[in-house]
């Protein structure tokens, strides 16, 4: 799925990142967090609404977020990071496995508002990452960062790490540093979903899709276990999910 995902972003223009990073170690980016859309505690729709796998069905309570809100959501997102950023060509950095089709999405809806500017830069350039710090439904306290291509690329280069969800915190801040000890110019953050967490850290993403309470939301490539990767709404796992699972 890692291929599919580059095949799309790479129509963005993966092949100026030489000239990109020219013109960004000349740019400056400064822009506020842009504030994300709260989901109550309490909400959600039933299944029954929904074309939910029946694999899947048993196992989860409700529809957090149905995937046309989730569409329309990172629509919005890249029209955001696309006005923040103007001239720049920011550099893509895509958190696998969980991230990659927030991401897909993210870099087709962020090709075609640049489709219709008169730029001269590609859109973006990208690259991927595993950062890992949890183990079933639980975050481990330890972060693991492995991957990148071409670490030497970041140099100069404003980043967008690209996350599906922020629940501690904690993979942000040791990633963060990581990458500004690199030589990149700026690192910013881009999640789908921040979590309404008692252990959060207190970091927060900079274009947030969701604000979201803390239960523990699978679909949309976000799993438990590896399950549920292939549901297209995020829905709340149940206790017999995590029995079945586990």
């Amino acid at each position: 799925m890692a291929e599919e995902a580059s095949k799309v972003a790479a129509e963005g223009g993966a092949g100026g990142a030489e000239e990109a990073s020219k013109a960004d170690e000349e740019a400056e980016i400064h822009t506020p967090r842009r504030a994300p859309l709260h989901i109550p505690d309490d909400f959600g729709w039933d299944i029954d609404l929904f074309t939910i796998p029946a694999h899947y069905r048993p196992y989860v309570d409700k529809v957090m977020l149905p995937r046309g809100m989730i569409k329309d959501r990172v629509q919005a997102l890249a029209r955001d990071i696309r006005q923040d950023y103007g001239k720049v060509c920011p550099h893509l950095l895509c958190v696998l496995k969980g991230a990659h089709a927030f991401f897909a999405d993210l870099s087709k809806a962020m090709n075609r508002h640049h489709e219709f500017s008169a730029e001269a830069d590609p859109a973006f350039t990208f690259d991927f990452v595993r950062v890992k710090s949890y183990e079933g439904d639980h975050s481990t306290g330890t972060v693991k960062i492995q991957g990148m291509s071409d670490v030497s690329a970041l140099k100069g280069r404003h980043v967008l790490v690209v996350e599906d969800i922020i629940d501690t915190g904690l993979s942000m801040t040791k990633l963060i540093p990581h990458l500004l000890s690199l030589g990149c110019k700026s690192v910013r953050v881009t999640s789908l979903l921040q979590k309404r967490s008692a252990r959060a850290c207190g970091f927060k993403g900079d274009y947030v899709g969701f604000d979201v309470p803390d239960a523990f939301l699978v679909g949309y490539n976000m799993d438990f276990n590896e399950a549920f990767r292939d549901m297209r709404h995020l829905c709340v796992i149940n206790k017999a999910g995590h029995s079945k699972f586990s």
